[in-house]
């Protein structure tokens, strides 16, 4: 289970390596620049939840990923 933003962070950053992309293109996805990316992944606790939610979902994160069952990727 997720239980604050520095494991957040980390999960977004693993489906991201997982699906192979830049921060770059994950920010560009979501329209957010790479500065929030890289805070994000980084667990900067003041990330805007709307646009984390955001890359999470872009870079493949499921909501049952962050509910303790597991990480797994969507597949595009």
């Amino acid at each position: 289970m997720i239980s604050n933003a520095s494991e957040f962070g980390q999960m977004v950053a693993r489906a991201r390596k997982a699906l192979g992309i830049p921060q770059r293109e994950l920010a560009l996805a979501i329209n957010a620049g790479e500065r929030f990316i890289v805070d994000l992944e980084a667990g900067k606790p003041t990330a805007q939840l709307g646009k984390a939610l955001a890359a999470a979902r872009a870079a493949g994160v499921r909501l049952k990923d962050v509910s303790g069952k597991g990480f797994d990727t969507a597949r595009r």
